[in-house]
């Protein structure tokens, strides 16, 4: 594989707009599907916020007493970031998990409360004299508020609606994480690639949704004006009555598609050779059984894969055992491979799982500098650079930072020392920092396609620090008591792998943009012998 420039090199304009129009051509029926799905995670959000909101809103203005807290919670609720809330909802039962279930709950949870505030603030701009002459004509409270207020409070409501449409829209691109769909997963399929045009592909249509729903929305706003009105009723109970049983059939259709009862659940975490992996793990099912596959794959982190297995909305994903034995069961740092194995397989029996046989590689960690600095320093171990540390800049994944097996155990085993604290970001995008010079030194995966795609250097762990990172399948002692099958076919996976093989898939889908399904079909084509049919035993 020959090293490429960074990705970052300067591009004209016109050469990234035709790059991502030949990718959304290319991803066709893919791309309309994201699309379709994050219009209905947003249009099923705000629409039951409006149906929930506006009634509290009315409450909130009629009885300030009990609504204030309500729009205090609702307040609340916004001060949370979003990501944390997808987080927190996982192992959650009945209104959390993975998927379109738990993105709705959050969704509605942030659209709330514009629509509130905007029905009180709607309803309190009302003229008094208008309830004044409804009143003295005779009119009831539901008269005066169905027939007078709301109309009345109708522009503001709208500009509520509007507003929640366009953070929804934003906001619903974060769902990716917890395997919602939509466009999102374009732009954490992008981050974990330091790929712009993939980012792109999913950024730039979720901008343009959220502008094209500001305008429509917009535009509804002032036709909805009361001097706007005249000749213009609706039948407003029909309009309601049907908006909700759309609405009903929106969120039906949703949960409907992402219902997981006869199928396996194969999920992976939010990095290319995950992603790859998780691919993989479905196809060899699909090709050598007659079970249904359901794909969770690109979720969040190793904590959002291990609580949705634990909370039994994943059946299986590849976990790597020293990470296993460190961040999920926290036992310390462990270097004989055959240990650490017999360790990690333990603790994954007595928490209700079964580990399967390695697939293969190692993807331990590697400490990564830039290829030119290695050859022009002459850097071949970690112990080498320890004299140049402190004149540089690191930055690691978050995780890295915090692990048992991370950062703080490799300062103190090689003597490290940097010019400033450690810079905390996103694993995937370490590698690009590192290529534009913006840090000197960052840890990375031995098989990762990005070392060779940005001409860097891993360096030799000669003191031996990093424990065996073997890539594991994890699966539900239940679902594989349940179909016993599985176990013969992963056990025909196991140690086919290499790392070669490996960190060349992982390039294929990070420099050559190839799709992952068709990555995983060319890795069954080279071993046909790990995917021959089977018959269910009785």
């Amino acid at each position: 594989m020959t090293p490429q420039p960074p990705a970052s090199s300067p591009q004209p304009l016109s050469s990234i707009f035709m790059r991502l129009i030949e990718f959304w051509l290319n991803h066709g029926s893919e791309f309309l599907s994201a699309i379709l799905r994050h219009l209905a995670l947003v249009a099923a959000s705000v629409g039951v916020a409006v149906v929930i909101g506006v009634p509290l809103g009315v409450l909130a203005y009629r009885r300030p007493r009990l609504g204030s807290p309500l729009i205090g919670l609702a307040n609340v609720v916004q001060t949370i970031p979003s990501l944390a809330m997808f987080g927190f909802l996982i192992p959650i039962p009945l209104i959390g998990g993975l998927g379109a279930k738990a993105a709705l709950i959050v969704l509605i949870l942030y659209a709330l409360l514009p629509v509130m505030r905007t029905t009180v603030s709607g309803l309190k701009g009302i003229d008094p004299s208008i309830r004044e002459a409804g009143l003295a004509m005779g009119m009831t409270d539901w008269q005066l508020l169905s027939q007078v207020e709301l109309p009345l409070a109708r522009p503001a409501i709208l500009a509520g609606v509007r507003v929640a449409t366009v953070v929804g829209v934003g906001t619903a691109t974060i769902a990716g994480v917890i395997g919602a769909g939509g466009l999102g997963e374009y732009i954490l399929r992008g981050l974990s690639s330091v790929d712009s045009i993939v980012i792109l592909a999913g950024a730039v249509p979720a901008a343009v949704l959220a502008l094209i729903a500001d305008f429509a929305l917009g535009w509804l706003e002032k036709w909805s004006e009361p001097g706007r009105q005249r000749n213009r009723r609706l039948q407003t109970g029909a309009v309601v009555l049907a908006g909700i049983a759309a609405l009903a059939l929106l969120i039906g259709g949703l949960l409907w598609s992402e219902r997981s009862q006869g199928r396996i659940v194969v999920g992976s975490k939010n990095f290319t050779e995950q992603v790859i992996l998780g691919e993989i793990m479905a196809q060899l099912i699909e090709r050598s059984t007659s079970l249904k596959v359901q794909r969770r794959l690109n979720l969040g982190d190793t904590l959002v894969c291990e609580t949705a297995m634990r909370a039994g909305d994943l059946d299986l994903y590849v976990e790597y055992t020293g990470t296993a034995l460190t961040a999920i069961f926290k036992q310390p740092v462990i270097l004989n491979s055959d240990e650490v194995k017999a360790r990690v397989a333990a603790s994954y029996a007595a928490t209700g799982r079964t580990m399967l046989p390695p697939l293969g590689f190692n993807n331990t960690y590697v400490i990564l500098v830039r290829g030119d600095d290695a050859r022009r320093l002459g850097l071949r171990t970690i112990s080498d650079v320890a004299k140049y540390t402190p004149g540089w800049r690191v930055g690691f994944g978050a995780a890295f930072l915090d692990r048992e097996d991370g950062y703080r155990g490799l300062v103190s085993a090689y003597g490290l020392r940097f010019a400033e604290t450690p810079r905390a970001m996103d694993l995937s995008l370490t590698y690009l920092a590192l290529a534009e010079r913006q840090v000197d030194v960052i840890s990375g995966d031995a098989t990762n396609g990005l070392i060779a795609k940005l001409d860097l250097f891993a360096l030799e762990d000669d003191r031996h620090y990093f424990p065996p990172y073997h890539a594991v399948p994890v699966i539900r002692t239940e679902t594989l008591n349940r179909h016993p099958e599985l176990k013969i076919i992963f056990d025909r996976l196991a140690g086919v792998i290499t790392n070669q093989e490996m960190q060349q898939m992982n390039y294929e889908a990070d420099v050559e943009r190839r799709d992952v399904s068709a990555i995983a079909r060319g890795f069954f084509e080279r071993h046909p012998q790990s995917h021959q049919p089977i018959t269910s035993p009785q």
